[in-house]
């Protein structure tokens, strides 16, 4: 009796084996799922100075550290090395006028419908490593489109193929089987609430700029169309990757005290957003960017309604400060002011390629102009201006690396940005 029992066991054990052998090698083979679909037919978009100006700052925050390519200065995809390695490699899009290798021929339609659900307009859908703006609102979503067919040098047409292809890691082809589905296109109007309301406002802004995303618990497990769902929702701790390729730990911005930001005040909340100091004078380190192009009173309403999140008690580990060391004094500077944060240890960062800043500044008096008032001399940039932090006697050393690095790094067509 036993000897059957356990034949019979040995058989159904087999057969739960083959079975999920089979669905294994079908998620492999299969890869990302595609989806049949009508795109839903809009007013076309009317590009509008303002909707322009506007769609460029949202676009800097939600599409260029991804798609700009320091190479061609175009929004022509790049190798995303900044991504968890759970994702597979993954190689962003050309989303330049180009009819051929960028999105010149997509209508707004077939934009919009990417944007909001994921599913491109050949029906392949596009896993979380690109963001769905569920959340924002219709005027935003248009002005990033106004953008987008702008005459803009970012998104001029850029005749390239992106450098290289994506090849998801089984574990996103099984999730986007089992859990990452398309998102819903809205069947109502989407509006954002006015900013006076600073509460309702700010977490707008948390939602549909999905900071979120990073800033909760892990991308797996976040929750796109309710938010504060997420695990671990702002409490940090998401496992991300830095300029370098070294991992690096979202930060808890919830108020707690003792590990989030409860001791902020709000003046030194917008500095950090926009400038890119934090309140111990230290620079915010890649992933996370300085975001200008935010008013002030929108970063504000993010303060305003991070206070009525619900803490969350979770010590992150932070980026050491580097310790004195046998390197030369302008490489020691280099990551004392955190430059290395967020132009690398070479200098050719995605989020800051500095490749040709000798032939941009060619003398030692416009490369301190620029470290001095970045923000003045081009309004948008993402670099702080250093005014007052880095000392005098700083400047040289730290210069001459700044040179080193672009006479190391051969030609490239972005520079300090």
């Amino acid at each position: 009796m036993l000897k059957k029992t356990l034949k019979g066991a040995g058989i159904v054990l087999g057969a739960v084996v083959a079975v999920c052998a089979a669905l294994a090698l079908y998620v492999q083979v299969d890869g990302i799922p595609r989806y049949a679909h009508e795109t839903p037919v809009g007013p076309k978009v009317q590009p509008t100075p303002a909707r322009v100006e506007r769609g460029k700052a949202l676009a800097a925050i939600l599409c260029t550290d991804c798609h700009l390519n320091a190479d061609t200065g175009t929004l022509t995809g790049r190798k995303m090395s900044d991504l968890p390695p759970d994702f597979g490699s993954v190689v962003s899009k050309n989303i330049t006028r180009d009819e051929e290798k960028g999105i010149g021929h997509w209508s707004d339609d077939e934009l919009r419908y990417l944007l909001r659900t994921g599913v491109r307009p050949d029906g392949q859908y596009v896993p979380p490593y690109m963001i769905k703006l569920a959340h924002l609102s219709d005027e935003d979503l248009d002005s990033i489109l106004a953008w987008l067919h702008s005459d803009d040098p970012l998104v001029a047409p850029t005749k390239v193929d992106p450098p290289g292809v994506t090849q998801p890691s089984f574990l996103v082809k099984a999730l986007t089987h089992a859990a990452f589905k398309p998102l819903p296109f809205p069947q109502k109007p989407m509006v954002a609430p006015p900013v006076s309301d600073r509460v309702a406002y700010g977490r707008y802004m948390v939602t549909a700029l999905d900071c979120f995303g990073c800033h909760s618990a892990d991308f797996k497990s976040m929750n796109v169309l309710e938010p504060e769902k997420s695990e671990g929702y702002l409490g940090g701790g998401n496992l991300l990757k830095d300029v370098n390729g070294s991992d690096i730990r979202s930060a808890n911005i919830t108020f707690d005290e003792e590990t989030g930001i409860g001791r902020w005040t709000e003046a030194q909340f917008v500095r950090a957003v926009r400038e890119g100091f934090r309140p111990d004078g230290r620079v915010l380190h890649a992933p996370m960017m300085p975001m200008p192009q935010l008013r002030e009173e929108e970063v504000a309403a993010i303060y305003a309604y991070l206070r009525t999140v619900p803490k969350i008690v979770k010590a992150v580990p932070r980026p050491t400060a580097p310790t004195p060391n046998a390197d030369p004094a302008g490489k020691q500077l280099y990551a004392k002011y955190g430059c290395v944060a967020c132009h690398g240890d070479s200098g050719a960062g995605a989020v800051g390629d500095l490749r040709k800043a000798n032939e941009r500044f060619p003398t030692d008096a416009e490369l301190r102009a620029w470290l001095d008032d970045a923000p003045t001399m081009k309004p948008g940039t993402r670099m702080p201006g250093w005014k007052g932090i880095i000392r005098d006697e700083d400047y040289g050393p730290l210069m001459a690396h700044v040179r080193d690095l672009s006479r190391a790094g051969g030609t490239g067509a972005s520079a300090i940005r």
